[in-house]
């Protein structure tokens, strides 16, 4: 049986190798985990041990098909119990991932597929990232981008966003920032901050004042007032646009 710990190691390091690409660096895994690299190295050894990654000298890990099944799993488990928490206990998309970090590893099999149930069995949680399926079949490619890869003009339409940062989820949840928001790349300033306007909001219809900032409000990095009917400016600091990953908007995603 493996411990909690060997788990949040399988599941960080199969999101690594999504968003970077295998083998993962032991510096990389310990920056996502908050540890230190000795540390990750010695728990790369028990995962090698037990056959969960493969590992090249200088190079990184990389986890195995038995490795993989298990991250796809405790990732599974997480993403759903965080829809749960924000669809039925009315937990805010910003408390959901401390709460789901510390149930993933105890639910059983059979309260997973009441909580998908309950759910209508969801593709994505509420950040955007996707849900692994029951059979737990290796998650698709990922064809997004960092919004700090836009350039100015772009018109892109948020996929997902990292759930790492509950002050900056509150932040972008505030500016109508979510996924499925529609944001045109304004200005891209040397000072490490983006402007976007914020054309399309996912969680209220279009124009609504429902759950936006006063619009008068011009205190530091807060958004300004709305740049057009129905859309507003918001500035956004490189440390949090690079959490937002976005398509371009297409005919099929307008």
């Amino acid at each position: 049986m493996l411990s909690d710990v060997m788990e949040d190691y399988l599941k960080a390091i199969y999101t690594l190798e999504r968003e970077e690409g295998a083998p993962v660096r032991t510096s990389d895994i310990a920056a996502s985990l908050d540890v230190t690299p000795p540390t990750v190295t010695s728990m790369l050894d028990k995962l090698e041990e037990r056959g969960l990654v493969d590992r090249e000298k200088y190079k990184g890990a990389e986890l195995t098909e038995e490795g993989e099944a298990v991250a796809l799993e405790v990732l599974r488990h997480h993403r759903l119990l965080e829809a749960y928490l924000a669809e039925h206990l009315d937990y805010d998309w910003s408390e959901v991932h401390e709460e789901a970090d510390t149930l993933e590893h105890h639910i059983s099999e059979a309260f997973e597929e009441r909580v998908a149930s309950a759910l209508g069995d969801p593709a994505v949680d509420p950040h955007g990232d996707p849900i692994p399926t029951p059979d737990l079949e290796p998650l698709p490619g990922d064809d997004t981008a960092r919004l700090t890869d836009a350039e100015e003009g772009d018109v892109v339409v948020v996929s997902r966003v990292s759930d790492r940062d509950d002050e900056h989820l509150s932040y972008l949840a505030d500016a109508g920032v979510k996924p499925g928001a529609i944001l045109t790349v304004v200005e891209v300033t040397p000072i490490d901050m983006l402007t976007v306007e914020v054309n399309g909001r996912p969680d209220a219809p279009a124009g609504s004042s429902e759950g936006r900032p006063d619009a008068a409000g011009t205190s530091e990095g807060r958004p300004d007032a709305p740049a057009e009917s129905g859309s507003e400016r918001v500035h956004l600091p490189t440390a949090i646009a690079a959490q937002i990953r976005v398509q371009p908007r297409t005919e099929a995603t307008a």
